[in-house]
């Protein structure tokens, strides 16, 4: 690499830099990978436990209390690769950097996990041994996909009772649709894991059982059978090689040998081209396998050079490409990714560092504000730890202290780079609740406790009801809301009292209609004037709200045009049938006329929203409810009651999966319907089942349910 990219100050290079995630469904062992990834490269001199409490990325209360990851947690820690005899490293002459951020593994806290994907060069996705690829894998597999994150799959759990790494890597190739290729195979399954087979280097790798916690291994020759599953490995991998990279098919047509080197180094190349996914198996519980999945990660996963350089557009002109390459030198820009406030130093604006360095006491841009940030202070995260540092380098993730005006999905940047990067993308929320202060106390901070952790949090949406005036909101399932009320009363003192949670339905046409409103208002002294004729049509699901100015000659002047599009997006907030916001429709803004003196703003945005209603009145309008897919991991011997369970509650069973005398049940289900369902589920199988769910989609509620919610409406 050219040293050009790299300042002379900077600890690690951006060649030696990773920056990767820890992503899967929920219990998969992500947190666990994690807390034996931080013993193995001496960040913690004791392994800490989640059921204990104990680990280190789950650090605050909640996390403990549960068990489970809840807010995605950013650690870096110094890697030198394994060199034994015969052995081939491909990187093992210097330390490595590695960032990493565990995210967490339930569905109420995907933004997390989104938001972390769209910042980070590559990922380990890891999945269970037995259950193998799950619904919530699904979804992290997508994301990743969506921002071409280079991938390595670690089957975790090979020590638990039916285990299987080869019907998982099964699931990862007809599920997910991957080229999944077995590089560290484990040796033996359960009870009986020893180790793994390195498949490039013909090797087996058998861990000591003693107390040092996974650290003592021993690199052996490989016995009789361990080569014939080595060798059928590698010829699979050489296969998908000699498709997939250019290099290593010239010297297999060629008949040329092909070295260990040559397969890594053409293993690397697709990996980072995303057409082929290493996988690694091994047990981070058991202390198996963990360092050569390090070694794998600065093997096959990129550097911030390697990955394509960040896009985005010019401030004002969406159409024109800006490109922020990784480059010490060059201009500085930056994704502000999340916030978070900190009890000890206040409000922290995580960042990635595309090109370019910043350092205490800069001036640079918010892309969206085109206001000026000061860069009061700069901190390494290490979980919940702190430490200042001067300079972010290009390709580093660090935490701003203190910002005002910086949101999540914000770019910041030089003062003469015009650029703006494309934000995370997050779901809209599926349930809400209303909250109230238990006393006078709570009520004063109530409102400024919500405004924090809303700003944090991007699914996580607070509003009034005009009617009733009571505060209400809005998340991503129930786990989602309940850890808001603990937080709260845990980090801000304030104590509320929640009511029953409410589904986030939602309004669409089905019909075109043609919707007009004149406002003529008269009082004395200067009028009102606004009329608007609007068309209104239905737009395909999941397309949402589009709209199109159609007005010609003069009819509406420009000035007005502004003021009708916001009346139009202020009637979408209440529909006609029992007033959820509208979704899905396009509009077209028509024709109208004006009068000269009466005419201003206010009067087009009220004649706006009137025909908006209107057109509504004959647009067949229904209502939509939020559908989940829902997934049951259940002995056999119940699967019958389970699923006759699902079929009460409305769900369409979708698919059933069998295997080792567990069966998974996946079926879609409206979310109105899955209230209180762990408890009844937990009736139905003697507690032997467990299940978890995603937002699918939106469909139309049934008519008979419609007319029974417009009776207690009215």
């Amino acid at each position: 690499m050219s040293a050009g990219l790299n300042s002379p100050n900077r600890a690690f290079p951006l060649e030696r830099t990773r920056n990767i995630g820890i992503a899967a469904h929920i219990d998969a062992g992500k947190t666990t990978l994690t807390e034996r990834i931080l013993f193995y490269t001496g960040m913690i001199h004791r392994i800490g436990e989640v059921h204990d409490g104990q680990a280190t990325t789950d650090w605050m209360e909640q996390e403990r209390d549960r068990g489970i990851t809840i807010t995605s947690a950013a650690v870096t820690c110094e890697w030198k690769q394994l060199s034994e005899a015969g052995v081939y490293k491909a990187f093992d002459a210097e330390k490595q950097r590695i960032n990493i951020i565990d995210t967490p593994g339930h569905v109420d806290f995907t933004a997390e996990v989104e938001r972390s994907l769209r910042v980070l060069d590559g990922a380990v996705v890891v999945f269970c041994g037995v259950a193998g690829v799950q619904p919530q894998s699904e979804t992290v597999w997508r994301q990743a996909t969506r921002y071409h994150v280079p991938r390595i799959v670690f089957i975790n759990k090979m020590d638990r009772v039916g285990a299987d790494f080869n019907a998982v890597v099964d699931d990862v190739r007809e599920k997910l649709g991957a080229s999944a290729q077995p590089v560290l195979i484990p040796i033996g399954a359960e009870d009986e894991l020893r180790g793994q087979i390195d498949v490039i280097n013909g090797k087996a790798v058998l861990y000591s059982d003693d107390d040092t916690l996974g650290s003592t291994y021993e690199v052996t020759d490989l016995d009789d059978e361990q080569k014939k599953i080595a060798n059928a490995a590698r010829d699979s991998l050489l296969e998908a090689l000699v498709d997939a990279d250019e290099e290593i098919g010239l010297k297999f047509l060629d008949e040329e040998e092909i070295t260990p080197a040559d397969l890594k180094a053409a293993l690397r190349r697709a990996t980072i081209a995303n057409l082929i996914v290493p996988v690694v198996g091994g047990s981070a519980f058991k202390n198996k396998g963990v360092q050569y999945l390090l070694d794998a990660v600065v093997d096959y996963l990129p550097s911030p050079v390697e990955v394509q350089a960040a896009q985005g557009t010019e401030i004002d002109d969406e159409a024109a490409v800006v490109e922020a390459p990784a480059n010490d030198s060059g201009k500085f820009c930056a994704l502000a990714f999340k916030l978070w406030s900190d009890k000890y130093v206040g409000k922290l604006v995580f960042i990635r560092v595309y090109s370019g360095t910043v350092s205490k006491g800069d001036q640079v841009y918010n892309s969206r504000t085109g206001r000026k940030e000061r860069i009061g202070r700069l901190i390494q995260i290490q979980s919940n730890d702190h430490q200042d540092i001067d300079t972010c380098y290009a390709g580093d993730i660090a935490a701003i202290v203190g910002p005002k005006n910086v949101r999540t999905g914000d770019t910041l940047h030089a003062e003469k780079f015009d650029i703006m990067l494309e934000p995370p993308a997050f779901p809209d929320p599926v349930i809400s609740m209303a909250v109230e202060p238990k006393t006078t106390a709570d009520s004063e901070k109530l409102a400024d406790a919500l405004s924090r952790l809303a700003e944090e949090d991007p699914t996580f949406v607070v509003s009034t009801d005009e009617e009733t005036g009571q505060t209400i909101i809005a998340g991503m399932g129930e786990l989602h809301l309940e850890i808001i009320q603990s937080r709260l009363e845990a980090e801000y003192s304030v104590r509320t009292n929640a009511g029953k949670p409410q589904i986030a339905y939602r309004e669409t046409a089905t019909a075109g209609a043609n919707g007009e409103y004149k406002l003529i208002k008269q009082t004395g002294g200067k009028g009102q004037y606004g009329h608007v004729k609007l068309k209104v049509e239905p737009n395909s699901r999941g397309k949402g709200f589009t709209y199109n100015n159609r007005v010609v000659g003069g009819e509406i002047p420009k000035e007005f045009f502004n003021a009708c599009e916001t009346g139009v997006r202020e009637a979408l907030t209440n529909g006609v049938l029992l007033g959820y916001p509208v979704v899905d429709v396009h509009v077209d803004l028509v024709s109208g006329s004006s009068h000269d003196v009466d005419s201003n703003e206010q009067a087009f945005k009220i004649a706006a929203i009137l025909a908006v209603r209107d057109a509504f009145q004959q647009a067949s309008s229904i209502l939509l409810e939020p559908v989940m897919l829902v997934n049951v991991d259940v002995p056999d011997d119940y699967q019958g009651d389970i699923i006759g369970d699902l079929n009460r509650r409305r769900g369409r069973i979708a698919e059933i999966d069998s295997r080792n005398g567990l069966s998974a049940v996946r079926a879609e289900v409206p979310l109105a319907e899955m209230f209180g369902y762990a408890t009844d589920m937990r009736s139905l199988s003697k507690g032997r089942a467990s299940f978890s769910m995603e937002p699918l989609q939106f469909e139309e509620v049934p008519a008979s349910m419609v007319e029974r919610m417009m009776e207690q409406y009215v």
